[in-house]
């Protein structure tokens, strides 16, 4: 009898609600603390929420000297997980490789879309040979590490501002390469990173309104991903779960005032990309069938 394996792509549900949508604010980033910070007078500190992955992250100091990941280099946790949130303008590279569906860690009160990168649990099929896989887009999330934007939460309120932070582990004072100079003025190599940063976060703000809107026009509909392997390939029966795709009918039947709204925001196209990206499964099922091969 084969096997019937069932991963659920619900990832990280206790972080995974970071990634939802939230009104669009006017962000002010608070960037860095200064080299000193008084303590604070509150009988609440600051609490940063780490993104989905990140283990501790800190605020960045103008001071830290960090181990940056060498070129090609993956994140540890993206190692070994199956799906990795993309944003807003990333749909079109993404599309062309991996299958985007959309995920939810809260029982479907708020949504993220994320790129499929494996069909089991802790299995990321796209890592090889120590990086990721050559002439496969790497998603932003992957690329900005080890900083993020992070919320503070201040007396159980969260704070309208951004801070970059960045992973804890990072921090290495003996051998780690500064972003600033004596003086404070930043390096050239941190005007990449501060760009890729503030924008991508901008761009998760959008993809956040957009899995609001789908959520509220009730596009998405569960799915489940099934496939069988031939035995000579690892066989067995292969079911994805925690999975939500557009319908179509549903797209169908909207009024056109919300065809509109989708239109005039630039959620349409992403839509369709989205559809589109779904026939990446088969190719993934074939990523999977060489592995197990090879």
């Amino acid at each position: 009898m084969e096997e019937d394996r069932t991963p659920d792509l619900r990832i990280a549900n206790a972080t995974l609600s970071q990634l939802s949508y939230h009104p669009v604010r006017r962000l002010r980033i608070l960037q860095y603390y200064p080299p000193a910070m008084p303590p604070s007078p509150s009988p609440n500190p600051p609490r940063i929420a780490p993104p989905f992955g990140y283990q501790e992250v800190v605020p960045l100091l103008k001071t830290h000297k960090l181990r940056l990941p060498a070129a090609g280099e993956v994140p540890e946790f993206l190692r070994r997980a199956n799906a990795v949130p993309i944003s807003h303008t990333e749909f079109q590279p993404a599309a062309r490789e991996y299958a985007i569906v959309f995920t939810s860690g809260d029982d479907g009160k708020t949504f993220a879309a994320v790129a499929v990168l494996g069909i089991a649990s802790g299995e990321n099929l796209f890592f090889a040979d120590g990086a990721w896989v050559s002439g496969v887009y790497v998603p932003a999330y992957a690329r900005r590490y080890p900083f993020c934007m992070a919320r503070v939460t201040m007396n159980k309120v969260e704070q309208q501002d951004r801070l970059i932070c960045v992973e804890k582990a990072s921090i290495d004072e003996a051998a780690g390469e500064p972003m600033f100079e004596a003086d404070g003025k930043p390096r050239a190599s941190w005007a990449n990173i501060e760009r890729l940063l503030t924008e991508y976060e901008a761009d998760l703000e959008r993809s956040r309104e957009m899995c609001s809107v789908l959520a509220d026009y009730g596009l998405l509909e569960p799915f489940t991903m099934q496939a069988t392997l031939n035995k000579d390939k690892g066989g067995g029966a292969m079911h994805l779960t925690g999975m939500h795709r557009v319908d179509e009918k549903r797209l169908e039947n909207l009024n056109a005032a919300q065809l509109k709204n989708l239109m005039r925001k630039g959620f349409l196209a992403r839509i369709y990309l989205h559809l589109l990206s779904l026939e990446n499964f088969a190719r993934l099922l074939e990523r999977k069938a060489a592995r197990k091969a090879a």
